[in-house]
């Protein structure tokens, strides 16, 4: 699995977990579990390495509770990551101006076989 997108999750979530929570050196039970479930996700999605960002995903693998959850960290989160993480900031919009379409017709091509 791509740790990348492990880094800016759990960047994302430590966040929003020390800005919400008031937490410092470590998440509260709630962040820290919503991270582990976020890195099953991630170890489990079907694309693999080639995985798209998830709010593009033909697929939505998050339980609808865990996915409002996740929803509200990145909404919070991410206008911020620009002054706590840049590289990771950078890194996750090249990721949104990958193209979609190709995988999509790769993963088409599969089903096909």
């Amino acid at each position: 699995m791509n740790e990348g997108d492990k880094r800016t999750v759990s960047k994302m979530i430590e966040i929003y977990c020390k800005k919400k929570h008031h937490t410092h050196n470590s998440l509260c039970p709630d962040c820290s579990n919503l991270r582990l479930y976020a890195y099953q996700r991630l170890d489990r999605c079907h694309f693999g390495e080639n995985k798209p960002l998830c709010q593009s995903c033909p697929i939505h693998c998050y339980h609808p509770d865990m996915r409002a959850r996740i929803q509200g960290v990145m909404k919070f989160s991410g206008p911020r990551m620009i002054f706590y993480a840049p590289m990771l900031t950078f890194r996750h919009l090249l990721g949104i101006l990958k193209p979609r379409k190709a995988l999509i017709s790769r993963e088409k091509r599969k089903q096909d076989l």
